[in-house]
């Protein structure tokens, strides 16, 4: 189930990349990072529930916050808010 999850994100991140702006881009770049690596870090722990694996990629932003400018952690904010209502 969580890789179904990782699929779906990266598949509709990818599917925005042709009307995206540049920072619709660099923002779906830095989330498939995230989700990638808390995806890695459920499957080591052989966690297979979805809402833990969102406590993750959540954590793993807040823990990386620091990287980017205010401006940037909105627009990154938003795509993965948009990204899980979709």
């Amino acid at each position: 189930m969580i890789i179904e999850f990782e699929e779906k994100m990266l598949e509709l991140i990818d599917a925005r990349i042709e009307t995206a702006s540049d920072d619709e881009l660099f923002a779906g770049g830095y989330l498939r990072g995230h989700i990638s690596l808390s995806v890695a870090k459920c499957e080591e722990q052989e966690i297979a529930d979805l809402e833990i694996l969102k406590v993750h990629i959540n954590e793993s932003l807040e823990a990386a916050k620091s990287e980017l400018s205010p401006a940037d952690r909105i627009i990154v904010a938003d795509l993965w808010n948009e990204l899980q209502n979709a």
